[in-house]
């Protein structure tokens, strides 16, 4: 086994290397798995009060919907205040939604718009959440090791999603689903003490310069959003990536939210078939992370995307099609792999783009593409699956991400060469 001081270890995975970021690596693992355990236990829960998955999409829709409202609004909010410190904010209020329902379940008086209001409340701190955790990185390890560390983030995200439904689905069936609400809620104090525990040189430094930049009312808020917007759509590179973004949460990532579906009717697994499923696209997607973590810069970045996007098309399809619970387990470690690895290395190249004072307002736009169009998937999946089926539902968005990718394939190659032979 390798030493933590072995250079070949450095040399893959730098960004463990800063004490900061590996304090808040640790802490967003835990945070993130039980974000997870809440998030399979919360599609059960839905499933179980509604027996419906128009309900399933428009729960997911609820907590969605705010990022696309005000997501943008929160990446002006990022490049203006001390991030570590709206960090902390961010963390606690999001305790808040996942302690009420869970006494709301041991109350049993829990109801399905209930579990939509607090998911609109924890959807709306998550819009401000994002955009300042994303641009945050950088402030810790600096331009040198920040795909590392994307990579290292999404690791903690992915690995997190094969924890936390795994769990989910044990806890649901042996103590109940309340239990995984309530983990969760302790599971952001983990976050917090992580944040409490960093002092990025940033943060130190910066100081002077965020109290001036808090100066100015709603006309200096426009100025300073319209001022990343035009950033983003003068980058044609970064533009047209996001819409590839854009497609895939429309038409092929709600598929997670009609999990529950395939769980009970379809396939006839029960919650513990629930929480292998979930995890299971979650195996692909910690493989992806670690994969371009380890592998370090990635230089025909478009290539990788059309294959990655390819991969998650077809591995969807494969899932809406199949009634075989084990092949259906392959398939979606195969989906996880490949949207993950599209959209890390999507995300890499959209947060190297710009400076270092317009970073939080681009990722923002990258956060509104990826999370707030979300809701509209959500409820288009969800409706459509209402009427065609769920399986069915599920094929026409795997077939439209095909096309998109498709149609996208020369442009991304186009990419390649011009990096290649930068004029």
């Amino acid at each position: 086994m390798r030493s933590m001081e072995d250079p070949r270890v450095h040399e893959r995975f730098p960004a463990l290397y800063v004490r900061d970021f590996r304090i808040f690596w640790i802490g967003q693992l835990i945070s993130f798995s039980g974000t997870w355990m809440q998030s399979t236990a919360q599609g059960w829960l839905v499933y179980s009060l509604t027996q419906s998955p128009f309900y399933l999409g428009l729960v997911a829709t609820a907590s969605s919907l705010p990022v696309l409202f005000f997501t943008l609004i929160g990446g002006v909010v990022a490049d203006r205040l001390m991030k570590r410190k709206l960090l902390v904010i961010t963390q606690t209020l999001s305790m808040v939604p996942a302690l009420a329902l869970a006494v709301l379940i041991d109350l049993k008086m829990v109801t399905v718009w209930q579990i939509i209001a607090f998911a609109t409340l924890l959807g709306t701190v998550n819009a401000f959440d994002v955009p300042a955790r994303q641009s945050f990185l950088i402030e810790m390890v600096q331009k040198g090791r920040l795909l590392n560390a994307i990579a290292l983030n999404s690791a903690a995200f992915n690995g997190a999603r094969i924890i936390g439904p795994f769990i989910a689905g044990i806890t649901i069936a042996s103590i109940g689903v309340a239990a995984c609400f309530y983990v969760n809620a302790v599971s952001f104090l983990a976050a917090i003490v992580a944040l409490l525990m960093i002092r990025t040189t940033s943060d130190t430094l910066a100081g002077t310069a965020h109290a001036t930049r808090r100066a100015g009312g709603i006309a200096v808020l426009f100025n300073d959003l319209k001022e990343g917007l035009s950033f983003v759509r003068g980058e044609r590179p970064v533009f047209r990536i996001l819409l590839l973004v854009a497609t895939f949460s429309l038409l092929g990532i709600p598929f997670v939210t009609l999990l529950p579906v395939f769980a009970e009717d379809i396939l006839k697994v029960g919650p513990r078939g629930l929480g292998i499923l979930a995890g299971s696209s979650g195996i692909g997607a910690l493989t992806a992370a670690l994969y371009i973590a380890f592998k370090g810069e990635i230089e025909r970045k478009g290539r990788l995307m059309i294959r990655a996007g390819m991969i998650f098309g077809a591995a969807l399809l494969f899932f809406s099609l199949s009634r075989e619970y084990l092949f259906s387990i392959v398939v979606l470690v195969f989906a996880g792999w490949g949207v993950v690895s599209f959209l890390a290395v999507a995300n890499s190249f959209i947060q190297l783009r710009p400076p270092d004072v317009l970073r939080g307002r681009v990722m923002s736009v990258y956060a509104l593409v990826f999370l707030g169009i979300a809701p509209i998937g959500n409820v288009v999946m969800g409706s459509v699956a209402h009427v065609v089926g769920t399986g069915r539902a599920v094929s026409i968005g795997a077939g439209l991400c095909l096309l998109a990718i498709l149609l996208s394939s020369r442009y991304l190659r186009a990419m390649d060469r011009e990096a290649s032979h930068p004029s």
